[in-house]
């Protein structure tokens, strides 16, 4: 068995938990696959949410007030494309647009996305192996009772305000698992953790690829994931309405049963305790702690717990 940890990632939520892991662990030692359903071309760009999210996590450029996106940004860009007319329903701050123009530059050139990451990562000065979850594209579509909308539509132009009847992941099924995620899957790798990301818009698009189900079940390794629920609410982005809308159970429940016959443990909070012994029925291991991250100690210990308890787990 090797010392590696596969984290399964999308965007802010799974970024701390990732942040954590990076000072609980050799930060050398940790892989994290991040959604991609999420890119999108936008002004010419190849914009990455969920890479980017975790890029400036691990790099210590979060702005943490707004809670996505760059510290102490600017908006001279965003100001002269809105006076011009131009779509400015997707915010690019200015800093956070030299990351997009870098990458389109790099991808132009015939730089996969994988290389791509790797070249900002080394830049960034990060010693985490970041990738995306595939080199093929895969686009995220919510269905909604207004037609199906392309993720960063319903999500950010829309505010996630239609009601969700579904998902689709276009392209997911030509799209194959990027070749250094499904190595260290295959090398006995020490916990697989599945990061506090929405199930359905950040976790799906990677566990639907062609044969990672598969994959990670082989895997000698625990696989453990962390709940995005908590009391009964999402602490970031659309999950618990999503769930609602779907019919879903709006708790820890909900996330269980949807990881149900491939996580061997689940990590909720504290004030979800009460539902240890229903996650067990589930045939899934519980272990409570505190999951709210607040600041960097709040997610190196959550990071620390959720490692204890891979340990523990029996596979």
């Amino acid at each position: 068995m090797t010392e590696t940890v596969v984290a399964l990632s999308g965007g802010v939520g799974g970024a701390k938990l990732v942040l954590g892991l990076s000072h609980a662990m050799r930060a050398s030692d940790l892989i994290v696959a991040c959604n991609t359903g999420d890119d999108f071309d936008h002004l010419g760009l190849r914009i990455c949410p969920d890479i980017d999210s975790v890029l400036y996590a691990l790099a210590n450029l979060s702005d943490s007030v707004r809670g996505w996106g760059r510290r102490d940004e600017s908006w001279v860009f965003m100001e002269a494309l809105a006076s011009m007319g131009g779509p400015d329903w997707f915010n690019l701050g200015d800093r956070d647009l030299a990351t997009h123009v870098l990458r389109s530059h790099m991808l132009r050139s015939g730089m996969s996305l994988s290389e791509v990451t790797r070249a900002l990562t080394q830049r960034l000065g990060i010693e985490t192996t970041v990738l995306p979850m595939s080199n093929d594209p895969v686009a995220t579509f919510v269905d909604t009772t207004e037609g199906a909308m392309a993720f960063q539509h319903y999500f950010v132009k829309e505010k996630c305000a239609p009601q969700a009847t579904g998902f689709e992941f276009r392209g997911q099924e030509a799209a194959r698992v990027q070749t250094d995620i499904a190595d260290a899957l295959r090398v006995e790798p020490k916990a697989i953790i599945i990061a506090p990301s929405n199930p359905f818009v950040s976790v799906d698009p990677i566990l639907g690829l062609p044969h990672m189900r598969t994959t990670l079940k082989a895997a000698k390794a625990p696989i453990v994931a962390v709940s995005p629920i908590v009391g009964g609410q999402a602490l970031k982005g659309p999950a618990a309405k999503m769930m609602q809308e779907l019919g879903r159970d709006v708790s820890v429940l909900g996330v269980a049963q949807h990881y149900q016959g491939l996580i061997d443990g689940l990590v909720f909070d504290t004030q979800d305790a009460h539902l240890a012994p229903r996650i067990s029925d589930f045939g899934i291991q519980p272990f409570v702690t505190d999951t709210i991250m607040t600041d960097l100690n709040s997610r190196i210990g959550l990071a620390k717990a959720t490692l204890s308890f891979c340990d523990e787990v029996q596979k």
